[in-house]
């Protein structure tokens, strides 16, 4: 996803008047909305935010990956008070599929001291429900994972339209 041009006057976000709420400064194209809910969800996701709030983080996550057209596997390191170290897209796969490796995922999280992760990934087909080998490489980072220390909070897949938590679905 592209940035707006430079030439381009960059549309401002203004508090609303009511908490949580923004104003643009003039009308936006299709293409400088989506920059903006990525701006937000950037925020949203920002090093140190406490991420209390399921929902809106799976919200957050479908925005970021929403135009991929390859799958990508992310994650989401967390400390001891679930508050966000960082969040990495650690592999990048083809239109229907990408490699995961448990070792990566569990060095990489180590590196950053993450005491919980909340993995994802996108689905470009627009359908978000998890397939077999989506269930299997869960259980097989949550092992891995769980070896050290580190908790496996979710499994979250995003679409265009929608998302699945493993939470939600009560696989995890």
């Amino acid at each position: 996803m592209s940035q707006p041009h430079a030439n381009q006057s960059h549309p401002r976000l203004m508090a609303g008047e009511d908490p949580g709420t923004y104003q643009l400064s003039h009308d936006v194209t299709a293409e400088e909305l989506l920059y903006l809910a990525k701006m937000i969800a950037r925020r949203k996701l920002r090093k140190g935010n406490k991420l209390t709030e399921p929902h809106k983080v799976q919200r957050c996550l479908q925005t970021l990956m929403l135009d991929y057209q390859h799958e990508v596997f992310g994650v989401l390191l967390l400390d001891t008070q679930h508050r966000l170290i960082t969040f990495d897209e650690l592999f990048r796969g083809t239109i229907d599929s990408a490699s995961v490796y448990p070792r990566e995922v569990v060095k990489h999280a180590l590196q950053h001291n993450a005491a919980a992760v909340i993995l994802v990934h996108n689905h470009p087909s627009g359908d978000p429900e998890p397939s077999d080998a989506d269930r299997r490489i869960t259980r097989r980072l949550q092992d891995a994972l769980g070896l050290v220390d580190i908790r496996v909070l979710d499994h979250v897949v995003v679409a265009h339209e929608d998302f699945t938590s493993f939470v939600q679905r009560g696989w995890l």
